[in-house]
């Protein structure tokens, strides 16, 4: 692929601390498309260094929604989606630079995880689709996160896209109690849950403990140091906002 084949997306809000090393390592892009819900810090300042990145502000509803209209203003046949704390790694830029899609409709890419700049051994962020045909996938909300839909078979990449967020930690636990609400309405809404998450969640207490022990232990972030300790202790404690807000949830609702 080419740099004319693919635009790039990615959705901004307030994300002064992470944006610059994302468009970093976007320099090799035709098009980069900003869609930015409003921010209110150097966001745009940064922006405006890159010639080729454009922005366009959009009230924020749900992340799909921003999503799907990024996507009707990008006219390249393929799109690299990514959120504004998302930066390709080399061997990721070289391997796109180098694909031959064939029929594929879509590719994802394996994750890495770096707590205060430096990369876990492992995390819970599964692979997910980043680059992917237009008009062949379009965004749908899932909980507190959007999922991309595609039409055709999905690839997979070999390269990683590091996951570096440097907000405050303040942010999070303010982005992480929306998150909570989110997936708490999303897991009553449930007829029949069919992830393993899901069913976890759904028993009450379980859900924080697990996720301590599965991240620390068998994803091995111990051996992180307090990097490790730290990634752990996040994950079981975005665990118990959403039994809480579980909890909360169904007591308005007399459950």
């Amino acid at each position: 692929m080419t740099p004319a084949d693919i635009d790039v997306l990615i959705l901004t809000f307030n994300e002064e601390p992470n944006l610059r090393r994302t468009l970093d390592a976007l320099k090799w892009a035709r098009s980069v498309l900003v869609v930015d819900s409003g921010s209110m810090d150097g966001t745009l300042a940064i922006i405006a260094d890159y010639p080729t990145v454009r922005v366009l502000t959009r009230g924020f509803d749900s992340f799909a929604e921003q999503c799907n209209f990024g996507l009707q203003h990008l006219s390249a046949p393929w799109i690299l989606s990514l959120d504004a704390d998302h930066v390709l790694s080399p061997e990721l830029t070289a391997e796109v630079a180098a694909l031959e899609p064939g029929e594929h409709a879509a590719f994802e890419a394996p994750f890495c995880y770096v707590v205060h700049g430096r990369a876990l051994r492992a995390s819970l962020l599964p692979p997910r689709p980043v680059l992917f045909r237009r008009g062949r996938a379009h965004y749908v909300d899932d909980g507190h996160a959007h999922r991309l839909v595609v039409n055709g078979r999905t690839g997979a990449l070999k390269g990683t896209i590091a996951h570096d967020d440097r907000k405050p930690l303040r942010r999070w636990f303010h982005s992480q109690a929306g998150y909570a609400e989110r997936e708490a309405e999303k897991l009553l809404a449930l007829a029949q849950p069919t992830r393993l998450s899901e069913r976890i969640r759904l028993i009450p207490g379980l859900a924080p403990p697990a996720a301590f022990i599965y991240t620390l232990l068998i994803r091995a972030t111990l051996l992180d140091g307090w990097r490790g300790w730290f990634y752990a202790l996040q994950r079981a404690l975005a665990e118990i906002m959403i039994l809480l807000a579980l909890m909360d949830l169904k007591a308005q609702r007399g459950k």
